[in-house]
C-alpha cells in the first residue's frame, strides 16, 4: 500500500528571489538609481600655493585656486554637474563682523571667477554664511551674546550679490537666519541676478557631525566650545523641519536641502513627500570621516559602503547629494 503524502502547504508561486537571481534582473527591477548627475562635490580652497591634506577627512584637501580649477575639470569630465566652493580664510582676515565676506576680491570670488572662466560647463554653488569669515566662528554678527538675525540677513544679502557678481550659479544660504531666503532673492533680483538659483539649507540641524568641516575651513578654533543651537535646528524635531522648508519655499527657494544626511533620512522623506520640490541632502564631513576611518581600519568595505550610503539618500527621496565622495563615486559609476 502506497503511503499517503503529507499534507503540505502549496509551494509558493510568488518568489521574490527570482528577480534577485542575476545581476541583469536586479538592475531591471531596481527602484532607485544613482548617477554622477545626482552628485554635488564640496571642495575647499585656500590661498596657500600647496595642496594640503585635511587630516580628519582622508582623501580631501585644501586646494589652491589653480588646483581647484584642475579638479573641477576632472569632475566635469566624470559627469558631476556642480562643484560647491568653501573657503579656508586666513585668521588675519577674520573679524567679528565678517567683513571679508563682502570683498569682491575675496578667496571665494576669485575661485568662482577662475572656475567659470576655465570650466564654464560646470555649475558653481557658493555658501552664504559668515562663519568662515568671523573671528568667533558664528554664522552671523553677535550682539549682547546672541547672533542678531536681521542685521545678519542684511549682510548676507550683500554677500550673495558679491558672489553672484563673481559668477556663482547657485546661492546656498546655510546660516539658518529667519527670512534670509526672501531677502536674498529680492537682493539678487534688484541687482540683475534673477537667473541665479537659491538652494536653501532649509532644514539644517545643530549636529555633532560637522567637526571635520570646521577644521577644513578653519572655524573650529574660532568657535571653540560654543555651539549654534540658537539658530540651527534641534535634532529632536521633525515637524519644525517642515515649517522651515515651507517658509523657504514661500520666500523663493528654487531647491531645498536637508543637512546632515544619514541620521536625517526621515526628514528627507518627509520633505520630499510634503513639497515635491527639488530636494537635496548633504552627506557631511563627519559622515564621510566615519566611513573613511572604518574602511581604513578594515572594518567595512569602503567602496561598497560609500555607494550604499549614496543610494540610501536617493531611496529616501533626495534628488541629489552633496558629498565629499562625489568624484570617487563618479569614477566608480563610470567603471560600471
Amino acid at each position: 500500500m502506497t503511503p499517503a503524502l503529507p499534507n503540505l502547504a502549496p509551494f509558493p508561486r510568488a518568489r521574490l528571489r527570482r528577480n534577485r537571481r542575476d545581476a541583469w534582473s536586479r538592475k531591471l527591477v531596481a527602484e532607485n538609481s544613482l548617477s554622477a548627475a545626482d552628485l554635488i562635490w564640496p571642495v575647499f580652497v585656500h590661498d596657500d600655493g600647496r595642496k594640503l591634506p585635511i587630516p580628519s577627512m582622508p582623501g580631501a584637501f585644501r586646494l589652491p585656486i589653480a588646483a581647484l580649477v584642475d579638479a573641477a575639470g576632472d569632475a566635469e569630465a566624470l559627469g558631476v554637474p556642480v562643484i560647491a566652493v568653501f573657503p579656508a580664510v586666513p585668521a588675519a582676515k577674520k573679524d567679528p563682523e565678517g567683513h571679508e565676506a563682502l570683498d569682491p576680491e575675496n578667496l571665494v570670488c576669485r575661485a568662482v571667477a577662475a572656475l567659470k572662466k576655465a570650466v564654464p560647463g560646470i555649475g558653481v554653488l557658493c555658501d552664504v554664511a559668515l562663519d568662515p569669515y568671523t573671528s568667533h566662528g558664528h554664522d552671523g554678527v553677535i550682539r549682547e551674546g546672541y547672533v542678531e538675525n536681521d542685521e545678519t540677513v542684511a549682510i548676507l544679502c550683500r554677500q550673495a550679490v558679491v558672489e553672484a557678481q563673481a559668477g556663482c550659479d547657485i546661492i546656498a544660504p546655510s546660516d539658518m537666519m529667519d527670512g534670509r531666503v526672501g531677502a536674498i532673492r529680492d537682493a539678487l533680483d534688484r541687482e540683475g541676478f534673477a537667473h541665479v538659483r537659491i538652494m536653501a539649507y532649509a532644514a539644517k540641524y545643530a549636529s555633532a557631525f560637522y567637526g571635520p568641516f570646521r577644521e577644513a575651513v578653519g572655524s573650529a578654533s574660532s568657535l571653540g566650545s560654543a555651539d549654534k543651537r540658537t539658530y540651527q535646528m534641534d535634532p529632536a524635531n521633525t515637524d519644525e523641519a517642515l515649517r522651515e522648508v515651507a517658509l523657504d519655499i514661500a520666500e523663493g527657494a528654487d531647491m531645498v536641502m536637508v543637512k546632515p544626511g544619514m541620521p536625517y533620512l526621515d526628514i528627507v522623506r518627509r520633505v520630499k513627500d510634503a513639497f515635491l520640490m527639488p530636494t537635496y541632502v548633504y552627506q557631511v564631513s563627519g559622515e564621510y570621516a566615519m566611513l573613511k576611518a572604518a574602511a581604513a581600519a578594515g572594518w567595512i568595505d569602503g567602496e561598497a559602503a560609500m555607494m550604499e550610503s549614496l543610494i540610501a539618500f536617493k531611496r529616501a527621496g533626495a534628488d541629489g547629494v552633496l558629498s565629499y565622495f562625489a568624484v570617487e563615486a563618479a569614477r566608480r559609476l563610470k567603471a560600471g
